[in-house]
């Protein structure tokens, strides 16, 4: 059945709602969003199998269905046999007029798959890349990802470019991934930023949570990935989840990834989750979990956790 051009996110169970809403800028999303990067196969970029591509597209159709509008997503994201842009333009397009798809530059991968990081100049490439496989003549909002061994550098130059593009209005919004709070401050005394993208979840130590809370203060949406994954990050969830963690998991009737979920996203109202998944049963589970409410003293037994705490398999 043909995809419905005029499909709005408040149909059906608007299930993406249930946390609420933040502004990206002046871009109003569910704070319970999806990202695409596990779109392409069973583990990202060329890892795992290859996904259907008619089963990845119904993913995407349910997911707004759903009620989500904000879709996380980059040109990188591609394995051999398929790209998430061009799976989300083919799913999506012509897109609901209140559809955010966020992206990332600096990064890149050429047709064999290997990386290479941008210079200032090749970043006009990248985000016309970016329009060309999503099909729009502007792009919501670009994070300026930063690479590991940049980590303690500046990102002036880069996010400046960035800017150029943003006030020629090929973007609209300009937001910044993986970066230290200097940083933050660099970039915003070059141009507006509306959001965060940085890895967080249970067992992050305190300069993490020092930037979330610093982000709520300064009134940015704070969007953390691998939320689900914890230390396993792009490899997915390693190890065995802590007793507290399945604990908290019993007591509410729901999976540990939902609690892992539901902790984050009471870290404050400008939290946002962009959980991914090419299996429409875990999308489901992933946008319930915004309606799960976790009392003060879980939060606290949660937040308490360390790292090795946090992958600690319970002794038999």
């Amino acid at each position: 059945m043909k995809f419905m051009n005029a499909l709005s996110t408040t149909q059906n169970s608007n299930a993406a709602s249930a946390a609420g809403t933040w502004r990206l800028g002046d871009l109003t999303v569910n704070r319970v969003g999806f990202g695409a990067m596990r779109l392409t196969g069973t583990a990202p970029f060329d890892g795992g199998v290859p996904r259907d591509r008619e089963g990845a597209i119904g993913v995407l159709r349910r997911a707004v269905e759903l009620g989500v509008n904000h879709l996380d997503t980059a040109a990188f994201y591609f394995s051999a046999t398929r790209s998430a842009n061009e799976l989300i333009g083919r799913a999506l397009a012509p897109y609901p007029e209140d559809l955010v798809i966020s992206t990332k530059v600096w990064p890149g991968r050429d047709p064999s798959g290997a990386w290479w990081w941008a210079e200032p100049a090749q970043l006009r490439g990248q985000v016309e890349e970016n329009l060309r496989q999503l099909g729009r003549d502007h792009l919501d909002v670009v994070n300026l990802r930063v690479p590991p061994s940049r980590r303690a550098g500046s990102i002036g130059e880069h996010f400046g470019a960035l800017a150029e593009l943003r006030d020629a209005g090929l973007i609209r919004h300009l937001g910044v991934s993986h970066v230290t709070s200097a940083q933050l401050a660099e970039a915003r005394a070059i141009a507006p930023v509306v959001c965060v993208q940085n890895p967080y979840g249970i067992g992050e130590l305190g300069e993490s949570r020092a930037l979330l809370r610093s982000c709520g203060e300064l009134g940015l949406a704070f969007v953390p990935f691998f939320a689900i994954a914890g230390a396993g990050r792009v490899a997915g969830p390693v190890g065995e989840d802590s007793e507290v963690v399945r604990a908290v998991a019993r007591a509410h009737g729901v999976s540990v990834a939902q609690v892992r979920l539901a902790w984050t996203l009471q870290q404050g109202p400008h939290v946002l989750a962009i959980p991914g998944t090419g299996d429409p049963d875990h999308l489901a589970q992933n946008l319930a979990a915004g309606g799960v409410r976790l009392s003060e003293e879980e939060m606290a037994r949660l937040t308490s956790l360390g790292p090795d705490d946090e992958q600690e398999p319970e002794d038999e």
